[in-house]
């Protein structure tokens, strides 16, 4: 079974894998079910999607149904102005067939003036406070993507006391030397006010070369080694303060699993290197050309 932890603040013991529901985006009903089947046996009490994850919503309502309160559920939405983000919000639970997220996150929140208006009076912020005081959301967080990601958290925890932050976290873009001081110093700042720390692109191993496959299940290249996920997978539950996201690949959704039932010790840099070597990891993002998605 997956050891579960503390999710910030928030008094929910959640496991320390969450299921990254953009897996369920383009599935039907039937593979859903199947995915989805995964999870109480391995102990997976957290379920993490958005309102722009295709139909990830629908195909998580009828299982939902069934087992709304074995579930911590989080959504999130792109809007930035508080009309736009009261009606995501609302159209997600109707979508996902509940009365209550326990998380809204605002999806994404990196440029300067989404920001901006986010944060402003009328934004998304106050809005999505606005339907917590409410009782339809019982948490707020904030996610993102890229190297500048890890510094935009940094401001928006300034600016209000989110529940959790969400950010990639791998052994590659933690080469980058400015991008992991930035991400230690969110950790430091998330461990003093309880907020949760979950990672995305985890087994990640690279950008899709040319030419692409047709049929891909995750935007990036994810590493399909047993072994090699396993370390990845231990790289970032070896820091206890974090929970993991599975990949929008749910073909390897099970190896995941595994390897974080498994347990483990953090593998040493030489071992890591030599996954960077032997499949040609490279970080997915830059922080110039290749720094958005």
């Amino acid at each position: 079974m997956i050891a579960r932890a503390p999710f910030g603040r928030t008094g929910h013991e959640s496991s320390r894998v969450l299921f990254g529901a953009a897996a369920l985006s383009k599935v039907d009903q039937q593979r859903a079910d199947e995915v989805l089947s995964l999870l109480l046996p391995a102990g997976v009490n957290h379920i993490d999607t958005a309102a722009s994850y295709g139909e990830s919503e629908l195909r998580l309502a009828p299982f939902l149904k069934e087992h709304r309160d074995e579930f911590f559920v989080a959504s999130k939405t792109g809007e930035r102005t508080g009309e736009e983000a009261r009606r995501s919000l609302e159209r997600s639970l109707e979508r996902l067939g509940i009365d209550q997220l326990d998380l809204i996150q605002l999806h994404n929140l990196v440029e300067e003036e989404e920001w901006a208006v986010a944060h402003g009076p009328g934004g998304a912020v106050e809005a999505l406070a606005r339907a917590r005081d409410e009782g339809l959301v019982r948490f707020i967080g904030v996610t993102g993507h890229g190297l500048r990601i890890a510094g935009m958290h940094l401001r928006s925890l300034e600016r209000f006391a989110f529940d959790s932050v969400l950010l990639p976290f791998n052994f590659p873009l933690l080469r980058e030397p400015a991008y992991r001081e930035e991400v230690e110093a969110l950790l430091d700042r998330c461990a003093e006010g309880g907020v949760a720390v979950q990672t995305i692109k985890s087994i990640a191993r690279r950008r899709w070369p040319e030419p692409r496959p047709e049929e891909r299940r995750s935007w990036y290249q994810p590493l399909g080694d047993a072994a090699a996920i396993g370390r990845a997978v231990r790289f970032v539950l070896g820091r206890p303060q974090l929970f993991l996201n599975s990949s929008s690949d749910f073909t390897l959704l099970p190896l995941v699993l595994e390897a974080a039932a498994a347990g483990g010790g953090v593998p040493a840099d030489e071992e890591m290197e030599g996954d960077v070597d032997a499949y040609e990891m490279a970080p997915l993002f830059d922080g110039e050309a290749l720094e958005r998605i």
